[in-house]
């Protein structure tokens, strides 16, 4: 299989390319900068993205304020670039969950889409959470899509009825 890439841009020039902190972490953090230059990204190590089952930890670029039971959008000030054939996902921390019932609103990025990488976050805590450039706030999992042609039909295969809806009532 060919190397695939990750292809990432710095929309600041304080912003630091993703990095993992060791070769065995699941994900890459990403930040747009520390408020001081020169200090040291959180993890000293860059690997190369694994492709198929990997995540990436967002993280935010600038403070911002999620509302008690409020939402806000955070940017990470990168923009990327992702594999034919993938889509990324930007995937809830459980640790900010469990901790801070902070979620991650539907966030799907096309393999075509080149603009700002941000985040949403759903506060349903009933207290304010500060969010602080650098902090760990999503990750972004690379996934391989399948794209058939639509096709209209008569009939449809009978597989019963269960799924959404189906066997819960819902």
């Amino acid at each position: 299989m060919a190397t695939q890439l990750l292809k990432v841009k710095k929309l600041s020039d304080k912003a630091i390319l993703p990095s993992r902190a060791s070769p065995h972490s699941a994900g890459y953090d990403l930040s747009r900068y520390f408020k001081h230059p020169s200090k040291p990204p959180p993890f000293k190590h860059n690997f190369k993205h694994p492709f198929c089952n990997d995540s990436i930890r967002c993280l935010s670029a600038i403070e911002t304020k999620v509302p008690a039971r409020g939402k806000a959008l955070v940017p990470t000030d990168l923009s990327i670039a992702i594999p034919e054939n993938t889509y990324a996902r930007i995937a809830p921390r459980s640790g900010l969950a469990w901790k801070h019932s902070i979620d991650v609103g539907a966030s799907v990025v096309d393999a075509d889409y080149r603009g700002p990488v941000g985040v949403i976050l759903f506060n349903q805590s009933d207290v304010d959470f500060e969010v602080k450039p650098g902090d760990r706030i999503a990750q972004l999992i690379i996934k391989r899509i399948m794209t058939p042609d639509v096709v209209e039909v008569d009939d449809l295969d009978s597989t019963g009825v269960g799924g959404f809806g189906g066997s819960t009532g819902v």
